[in-house]
């Protein structure tokens, strides 16, 4: 259940983004305006009283300063990314990420890698790339265009790996919302670093909507990560696994949702990447 929630809300960030973008809304405004939700979300689910002293003191502050930085940086690679690069680029390179937790479940955790989770794990590979192919020709990249897509890979696998290592070695069994404020509330305020330096440069220009989109996906924001971290807790599936499922639904509902709602065109490979999708579920699940 916290595993399907965590697919929706994912699912839904990408819907609110297209939104955004059809209705010229600031973007960079939205984000910090969903940081600050987020982070009023995490106080608000935590059921105990709040210590600054002891947020301060825990072993996970420093990890939670890192992934703030890592939530501010990784977007903006991937807003380059996909200027510089394309759309399809930019998704393929955050989306096959997910190979790194998984090979770091195999190794440190020790976590079981039989034929039915070794086949859907690289069927979830080539289902996530035909999936995210957009144009009818693939376009040759060169060498010296890779530098941003590596980095946008690299960065978005470190995200997924710090955030099950964080939750398994240094979180308790409620710290889970406190842990999340955290990192969203310093993703904002470096966020409004940024909107105060575009402003030092006579860039800003208040965009009053981006006060609603952000609230809206600020709250979407903080339940797909606290949903994620939950599904991570369950003792009954592996990182690995949960990693696969995840990330190839998310594609798999995504696409879907840009044909019926958006009315995007799906290539014949679009169609196979989503069968391989389907198919990889069901086989790392039933590992």
């Amino acid at each position: 259940m916290y595993l399907l929630l965590s697919i929706c809300a994912s699912t839904l960030i990408f819907v609110i983004f297209k939104t955004v973008g059809k209705h010229n809304i600031n973007t960079l405004q939205t984000i910090v305006f969903n940081y600050f939700t987020a982070f009023v979300c995490g106080i608000l689910s935590y059921d105990a009283p709040i210590v600054v002293s002891d947020i301060l003191q825990s072993k996970w502050l420093f990890g939670a300063i890192g992934l703030g930085f890592l939530f501010i940086a990784i977007f903006n690679v991937m807003a380059l990314t996909a200027q510089r690069n394309g759309l399809s680029v930019a998704s393929v390179a955050s989306k096959m990420s997910v190979v790194i937790p998984i090979i770091f479940g195999l190794f440190v955790y020790n976590e079981s890698l039989g034929w039915l989770k070794a086949t859907g794990i690289i069927l979830a590979l080539i289902a996530v790339y035909l999936a995210s192919i957009k144009a009818k020709t693939d376009q040759l990249i060169s060498l010296k265009s890779l530098g941003l897509p590596i980095i946008l890979f690299l960065g978005s696998g470190t995200i997924d790996t710090s955030i099950k290592y964080i939750e398994t070695t240094y979180l308790a069994e409620n710290g889970i919302p406190i842990f999340s404020a955290t990192i969203f509330f310093i993703a904002g305020i470096i966020g409004i670093g940024l909107l105060s330096a575009k402003a030092i440069q006579k860039q800003f220009k208040f965009d009053p909507k981006s006060v609603v989109s952000g609230i809206i996906l600020g709250i979407v924001n903080y339940y797909s990560i606290y949903m994620l971290l939950k599904a991570l807790n369950a003792d009954n599936f592996e990182s690995s696994t949960i990693f696969t499922v995840n990330n190839v639904a998310i594609v798999m509902l995504t696409t879907l949702i840009g044909l019926l709602l958006f009315k995007e065109r799906l290539l014949t490979k679009n169609w196979i990447g989503i069968g391989f999708a389907i198919l990889s579920i069901i086989l790392v699940t039933l590992s």
